[in-house]
């Protein structure tokens, strides 16, 4: 069966408190080469099928329900098999 993905993060403008822990914790660890830490969302939604209507129904979805429009961006969706 298909599933579609669906990507959600921050909008770019907002902080981000988990990021910046973990962004945080690697400098604290040593680890270096990281400049920026952004945590966000996925959502995997199993279908019986992946046509044009399940994808705009999953558009729809992503942005009404899985995604805050206020504070979140839906940054991708997928198919995957």
């Amino acid at each position: 069966m298909p599933t579609i993905v669906v990507d959600v993060m921050p909008k770019a403008e907002l902080l981000d408190p988990q990021g910046k822990a973990v962004s945080g914790a690697l400098t604290r660890l040593g680890v270096a080469g990281f400049s920026d830490v952004r945590i966000g969302k996925r959502f995997e939604l199993t279908v019986d099928r992946a046509d044009d209507a399940t994808l705009e129904t999953a558009r729809r979805i992503a942005d009404e329900i899985l995604s805050n429009s206020v504070i979140e961006d839906v940054v991708n969706i997928e198919v995957v098999e």
